[in-house]
């Protein structure tokens, strides 16, 4: 086992080191009023995902088998990730939330020959006709009706029938590990191959760039994040809560079982920080068990930043890492820094500064272009200090979307000893400390006519006025012509004033930057419509639909 090259090679050795050191803390049913918790230890979660995968193997579910995995954040969830992995198959993973036409079209695209589900995916499946050209086995987690196929219970009795003891299919680095579907934050959600190698340096990356211990409490409220847990050594705490909208969570209930068994870290959208922050402005109450908040998905607002740590022990830090599906970890920032040295500039519309990036990745800043590019010149690089397209290489660089030739070729640039370059799909620049500064997507930008304009940097100014909780800068015509709009969304807690009376101060904050000054129109809306993954990624797109509908010229 020692030249396999899996992330479930951790679950083994851990089961060895420390059999009876919980692996996962679970929800399931109720005692008292609140969600009982039931834990599963590693020796207990290595030995039910050998089963697994020795099951799953004898019913063809073996080596390179892409199986889609609809099941939710339970015991189930994490010994059937783990069991895939060690047979060597394919899981693919895409958000539920993301409508049930990119669902379609995500699984077509990913031709799965397995579908592991819960009764409710089943059903969904049969009525909505997901990947039926190629689906061959069929996996219920629960009750089966009258689908047909076989049950998980049946698949572990299988695997305890045809062998005892580890089950470790014998991947090598560059074997496709997983398919992850991205948020499809500009678009319909793409699938991202993992290889072995990918998921073993985000790993290292994660535990070296964190200083992440084996033994702690992770508290994370996006599960694919916990997966991460048991090859770092963590005990992993799921809470109860509708993973599709982690702007809802109840503070109280993170609070309860953050207590209950001592979560040391959290990771959690800017989102969450948002809620659970706004929570302990209200009500004074402390996370005090916690060392670490990872928050990624979207930049985290310094006032949001502010509240939540307001919660944490003096000594506890945000991290908020820089990064996407095809690429994570790119850079890192904490707390201290934005709060104490960079948040001031990005209220002046400097971006939003995600840090250094973490070694060994190689972060380049390319001049803008729309166009692919296939191979890496060094006249691509625009100097220090001035816009471009953010670009990285690294070990957890992936190279491909599964079924998208179109889509890989714009998003990676060959370099001439063949490794891959991504391009983020973001725009910012580098200073001169060599950080990192984000000022918005590439496809979000505003193509005016006196030049392009990138909205995370036009549109922090904004934020700063007490009325305001976000805003967004759309454009409105055809490109290169393009009208800027800036829309808002109201701040809940604020006083409520008419915007009429808003406009004159925006328009005043507008004045004061060289690169805001031509925005003259305003506009107000509701909640932002968001991602379904993080609730944190605006969808500029459709709000610019609904700017083009309201007679701006």
């Amino acid at each position: 086992m020692n030249d396999v090259a899996n992330i479930a090679t951790a679950l083994p050795r851990l089961a060895a080191e420390r059999p009876e050191a919980v692996a996962l803390q679970v929800p399931e049913g109720t005692q008292g009023g609140k969600p009982r918790y039931l834990p599963m230890t590693y020796a207990e979660l290595d030995r039910a995902s050998d089963e697994i995968a020795r099951g799953l193997t004898a019913i063809g579910v073996g080596p390179g088998v892409r199986t889609a995995l609809m099941v939710k954040p339970s015991r189930e969830f994490f010994a059937l990730v783990f069991g895939l992995f060690k047979a060597g198959a394919v899981p693919v993973m895409i958000d539920p939330g993301i409508g049930l036409k990119h669902l379609k079209t995500c699984l077509g695209e990913a031709q799965p020959t397995a579908f592991i589900g819960i009764p409710a995916a089943h059903v969904a499946r049969l009525l909505f006709g997901w990947a039926k050209a190629t689906l061959r086995v069929h996996v219920t987690v629960g009750p089966r009706l009258f689908w047909g196929g076989t049950t998980l219970k049946a698949v572990r009795a299988r695997g305890q029938a045809a062998g005892q003891g580890p089950f470790m299919a014998p991947t090598k680095p560059t074997d496709m590990a997983a398919i992850l579907f991205t948020s499809g934050s500009t678009g319909v959600p793409k699938g991202v191959e993992y290889q072995h190698r990918h998921f073993l340096a985000q790993v290292d990356l994660i535990r070296d760039a964190y200083g992440i211990q084996p033994g702690e409490v992770d508290l994370p409220t996006f599960p694919l994040f916990a997966l991460f847990d048991p090859a770092l050594g963590m005990t992993t705490v799921i809470p109860k809560m509708d993973f599709t909208r982690p702007a809802k969570v109840d503070p109280e209930h993170l609070f309860d079982i953050a207590r209950r068994f001592g979560a040391t870290n959290m990771f959690g959208s800017p989102a969450v920080l948002n809620t659970v922050g706004r929570h302990v402005q209200r009500t004074g109450a402390k996370l005090d068990t916690l060392r670490r908040v990872i928050s990624a998905g979207a930049p985290v607002p310094g006032p949001i930043m502010q509240r939540f740590l307001d919660g944490l022990p003096p000594d506890a830090q945000v991290h908020t890492p820089y990064g996407a599906t095809e690429n994570l970890p790119v850079a890192t920032l904490d707390s201290g820094a934005i709060l104490g040295e960079t948040w001031a500039a990005s209220e002046r519309g400097a971006g939003v500064c995600v840090g250094h990036p973490v070694a060994p990745n190689d972060v380049r800043v390319i001049r803008i272009t729309d166009e692919p590019i296939a191979e890496w010149r060094a006249d691509l690089e625009v100097p220090v200090g001035q816009m471009g397209e953010i670009t990285v290489l690294g070990p957890t660089t992936t190279e491909r979307y599964f079924g998208r030739d179109e889509s890989t070729a714009q998003a990676k640039i060959r370099h001439a000893d063949g490794r891959l370059r991504h391009r983020m799909g973001d725009v910012g620049y580098l200073d001169a400390q060599g950080r990192i500064w984000f000022c918005g997507r590439k496809s979000h930008r505003v193509q005016a006519a006196h030049g392009d304009m990138y909205p995370v940097a036009c549109e922090l100014p904004f934020n700063t006025h007490p009325a305001v909780f976000r805003s967004a800068l759309v454009g409105v015509g055809a490109p290169g012509a393009q009208i800027p709009v800036l829309i808002i969304e109201r701040e809940p807690e604020a006083p409520k004033i008419p915007f009429e009376a808003l406009v004159p101060e925006l328009k005043a904050i507008a004045a004061k930057f060289a690169h805001t000054r031509v925005i003259e129109h305003f506009l107000e809306h509701g909640p932002f419509p968001v991602d379904i993954r993080h609730n944190a990624k605006i969808n500029r797109p459709l709000l610019a639909q609904w700017a083009a509908t309201k007679g701006i010229a």
